[in-house]
C-alpha cells in the first residue's frame, strides 16, 4: 500500500438502533478516509453518532444495532464483510480500540499481567513466559514499572489504569488504533502525561489514530485533521488549525466558541441554544435548522450535501462551493 493510499476508508456508512418505536439512525451516511500515520479526530455532542461510527470500524455492532448500508474499507479489505475469523484476526492485530470509560473496562479481579498477557496469547503463537515479557515491556513503553504486571486494577491509580488499557491496545502493533473518550474524568495534569506518552508513542511505531473526544483544544494539539458530527452526520472536516481557527459550519463556530481560550484577551464563551434532535424524529431538513441562527427557508426542506469549501468539506446551505486555491 502507497502512502498515498488510505488505511481507512469508511464509505457511506450508516448504523441503525432498532427500537420498538422505529429505528434510530446514529451514523447517516458518513464517508472519512484515515492515511498511513495519521491522526484524525471526531467532536461533537453526546449522542452524534462518534462511539457508533467507532463500533462500527471494527464491526463490534451487536443487537440492537446494526450497520445497514456502506462499506468500511481497511487496506481495501471491506470489514463488514471478514468472516469470523477474519475478523477475529483483524480485531487487535490491525486494528485496536481504547473504549470509553476505559479506566473502569479492565476486569477487577484478574492481575494486570493476566490481562495483557490474554491478548497476547490469543492472537500469538508464543509461550506464557514470551507473553509475559512482552507484557512488562509493554508496561515500560506506557511508563508503568514492570512490577505492576502482577497488581489488580484498584490497587492502580485512574492515570495508570488509562495507560494499561492503552498498553493492551497496543500490544500486538496494530496499525489503527481508535481511542473513543481516552481520558474521560482524569485530571488536566494526568491527562497531558497520557497524550504525551501516546504522541511519542505515535511517532516511535507509526499507528494511525482515530480520537473521539469532546475536548476540541486537546483534539487540537493532536489531530492532523478534525471532522465534526452532529445528528448522526458529518457536517464539516478540515485541517485542525482550519476547524480552530477558521470554522465555517454554524455548528462547528457554536463549539469552538464554547471553549476558553489560554491566550489573548478574555471574550464571552457562547453556548449553542436549543438541544439536538431525537434520532427516532429526524427534521426533514438540517437537522441543526432549529438551533441555526443562519438558517433559511431552504434549510427546513433539503438536507445539506457536503461540499469542498478551500481544502476542507462543510454541508451547510449558507455555505457555497469554494474552490481549493492552486
Amino acid at each position: 500500500m502507497s502512502a498515498a493510499t488510505p488505511l481507512l476508508q469508511v464509505r457511506n456508512v450508516s448504523v441503525d438502533y432498532v427500537t420498538d418505536y422505529g429505528n434510530a439512525r446514529a451514523v447517516n451516511d458518513v464517508s472519512l478516509d484515515i492515511m498511513p500515520g495519521e491522526t484524525v479526530g471526531l467532536a461533537g455532542e453526546s449522542g452524534c453518532g462518534k462511539s457508533t461510527l467507532a463500533f462500527a470500524i471494527s464491526n463490534l455492532h451487536g443487537a440492537p444495532a446494526l450497520i445497514s448500508e456502506g462499506e468500511i474499507l481497511f487496506d481495501n479489505r471491506d470489514v463488514l464483510k471478514m468472516s469470523p475469523k477474519a475478523l477475529r484476526k483483524f480485531r487487535w492485530n490491525e486494528a485496536s480500540m481504547v473504549f470509553q470509560s476505559a479506566m473502569n473496562a479492565l476486569n477487577p479481579v484478574i492481575t494486570i499481567g493476566a490481562q495483557i498477557t490474554d491478548v497476547i496469547l490469543a492472537h500469538k503463537k508464543v509461550g506464557f513466559g514470551e507473553a509475559w515479557e512482552r507484557g512488562e515491556a509493554l508496561l515500560e513503553t506506557v511508563g508503568i514499572h514492570c512490577s505492576r504486571m502482577t497488581s489488580y486494577p484498584h490497587q492502580l491509580s485512574g492515570g495508570m489504569r488509562q495507560r494499561v488499557v492503552i498498553a493492551i491496545a497496543l500490544a500486538l502493533r496494530p496499525r489503527l488504533i481508535i481511542m473513543d473518550e481516552p481520558t474521560t474524568a482524569l485530571d488536566v495534569v494526568v491527562e497531558r502525561e497520557i497524550m504525551d506518552e501516546l504522541y511519542a508513542l505515535k511517532k516511535e511505531f507509526g499507528f494511525s489514530i482515530l480520537f473521539i473526544s469532546h475536548d476540541l483544544s486537546l483534539m487540537g494539539e493532536i489531530a492532523d485533521r478534525i471532522g465534526i458530527m452532529y445528528a448522526g452526520r458529518l457536517v464539516e472536516l478540515g485541517t485542525s488549525s482550519e476547524i480552530l481557527s477558521s470554522p465555517v459550519h454554524p455548528y462547528t463556530k457554536g463549539l469552538v466558541a464554547s471553549f476558553p481560550t489560554i491566550h489573548g484577551p478574555k471574550v464571552r464563551l457562547e453556548g449553542i441554544p436549543g438541544n439536538p434532535p431525537s434520532l427516532l424524529d429526524l427534521p426533514t431538513g438540517c437537522a441543526f435548522a432549529e438551533r441555526c441562527s443562519q438558517r433559511t427557508e431552504i434549510c427546513g426542506k433539503a438536507v445539506p450535501d457536503l461540499v469542498p469549501y478551500g481544502s476542507r468539506i462543510a454541508a451547510c446551505h449558507a455555505l457555497g462551493p469554494k474552490e481549493s486555491a492552486a
